[in-house]
């Protein structure tokens, strides 16, 4: 029981540090990449470049596979294969985040060679920032779409294991699909705003405090076992 309270509890906080490293992350370079002479910016503003991804692949990648690593054992008794397959998704997943941010640290040698440059001709440099941009959207894209179908295992397996109350499972659930779809189409470049992420988020955070406040309701597994 004490092992399970931990695993519930550190699965919470892994969540809710995961969610917001990842969050301010994401959220700081992208302000940096997208303002107005971005290469300029960054140039300025390099080290704190590299401060946020390193803060995403060095806190939120591996805080990100301990969810998976922490739920297996938890979920392999109702369904096996499905406990690995969320465990897989959330490691393909945090590769992928973690490539879209090598992408956006590539930004940095191509804005020293732009102040370099002066009032040269820098389209190529541009096009390279431009293309790096672009990679980094369509890993972040296609790394929620698998994240969120992670997130549909992860919500299906708490509805079976009982283990919360169904109807925050079913939270889950439709959580994960509207977020998912907001994600799918981005990818073939059908802006969603972003209010479709909410669910999805709100589920996230709600959840972390359930399991850090309440833990597993592990009895349905003993009827399992």
């Amino acid at each position: 029981m004490n092992s399970n309270k931990i695993a519930a509890r550190t699965f919470g906080i892994a969540f809710l540090i995961g969610y917001i490293s990842y969050g301010l992350g994401f959220g700081l370079l992208n302000s940096f990449i997208n303002s107005p002479g971005s290469l300029a910016v960054i140039f300025n503003l390099k080290n704190q470049v590299i401060f946020q991804a390193a803060i995403m692949m060095a806190v939120f990648a591996p805080v990100n596979i301990v969810l998976g690593v922490i739920m297996t054992p938890i979920f392999k008794p109702y369904n096996q294969p499905l406990a690995y397959g969320y465990l897989s998704a959330a490691i393909a997943s945090t590769v992928l985040l973690i490539v879209g941010a090598i992408f956006l640290l590539l930004s940095i040698p191509l804005s020293e060679e732009f102040v370099k440059v002066g009032a040269g001709d820098t389209k190529n440099l541009e096009l390279l920032f431009t293309l790096c941009k672009k990679a980094n959207f369509f890993s972040y894209q296609i790394a929620m779409v698998i994240w969120g179908l992670g997130g549909l295992i992860f919500s299906y397996l708490l509805f079976v294991s009982k283990i919360v109350p169904r109807w925050l499972s079913i939270w889950g659930i439709i959580g994960y699909v509207i977020f998912i779809s907001g994600a799918f189409f981005a990818i073939f470049g059908i802006s969603i705003d972003v209010i479709l992420d909410i669910p999805g988020g709100l589920f996230e955070i709600f959840l972390s405090f359930w399991f850090i406040i309440k833990g597993f309701d592990m009895s349905s597994q003993k009827e399992v076992m």
